[in-house]
């Protein structure tokens, strides 16, 4: 567990700073809390469910990597099985600020790589910015999102988002998180090819079809995945290497581990990822091997 993340657990107030410590030393966890676990933290703590949500943000915070702006943005999205997904804003030296990740994205994005198809609420240490509100209106079930900040009654995201626009302006009835598969496939695929093409499967790209993942191999081995999400808007649109960064991330996992990357997408799409995803590895590892397949 990294100094920042034990160091906000242990802050907070006991006897709740105890029985998070003993979630997170646990060897399965992964940045989430199962809704037994919270509903016992809830128990132990005698806080409100809002309220506890708040008390944990500094932890989610904790994940931030903010060395350009030092400001550190914490996020937890409730999926609809009742689990809460941490996040946190990652920024990236060496390439341009729309690279950047918000907290807001990394808890949602850390909730469908995990297998979330709908959020009930996301709970958030700053109000969210326009960026974050556009994104967040992509999502399936939108309109019935709350929206949790410190000191405030929770509000529906078109509270914060009125007159919103989103896919139904542009004919799309396919939100951000709802199960889907593109189809997409390669014969005789490694292990990290597979895992790229399994995120592109997942992908949400309705207004380009560039269908993409990413796969990341670390220098242990492991794999992590990042789909694609489009937005209506298209500028809040995030980028398949920055989920997988995102998924890298809060397994605790550092940048400067990265081995190799894959980068898979629809060879029939008016975009290519290609040279954003060169970028991003450039400013990150210039000897970052990235292979390269469109399907």
């Amino acid at each position: 567990m990294r100094a920042s993340v034990l160091e906000a657990i242990h802050a907070l107030p006991a006897p709740l700073n105890e029985a998070m410590l003993e979630i997170a030393n646990a060897p399965q966890f992964d940045a989430t809390i199962s809704a037994d676990a919270f509903d016992s933290l809830k128990r132990l703590s005698g806080l409100s469910d809002a309220d506890l949500r708040v008390a944990l943000l500094p932890v989610a915070a904790a994940y931030s990597i903010a060395p350009i702006s030092t400001f550190y943005v914490g996020a937890i999205a409730r999926g609809n099985s009742g689990r809460l997904y941490f996040g946190a804003n990652m920024e990236f030296e060496g390439v341009q600020l729309n690279q950047s990740v918000h907290a807001e994205q990394s808890a949602i994005s850390h909730a469908w790589i995990k297998g979330e198809t709908s959020l009930k609420d996301i709970t958030i240490n700053y109000s969210p910015c326009g960026h974050c509100r556009q994104f967040m209106n992509e999502l399936n079930g939108a309109e019935h999102l709350e929206v949790q900040l410190p000191q405030r009654e929770a509000q529906s995201l078109h509270s914060y988002l009125p007159e919103p626009f989103g896919p139904s302006d542009l004919g799309i009835n396919e939100p951000l998180l709802a199960a889907k598969s593109h189809g997409l496939s390669a014969e005789d695929a490694c292990l990290l090819t597979n895992a790229a093409i399994l995120a592109a499967n997942m992908s949400h790209a309705p207004y380009t079809n560039n269908f993409c993942g990413v796969a990341i191999r670390d220098k242990s081995g492991q794999i992590f995945s990042g789909m694609y999400a489009e937005n209506a808007a298209f500028n809040p649109s995030l980028p398949p290497l920055q989920v997988a960064l995102i998924a890298m991330n809060l397994a605790d996992v550092a940048q400067k581990d990265i081995e190799e990357v894959m980068l898979v997408e629809n060879a029939n799409s008016s975009i290519s990822y290609l040279q954003d995803t060169q970028g991003m590895l450039e400013a990150l590892n210039p000897d970052i091997p990235l292979s390269y397949l469109a399907i």
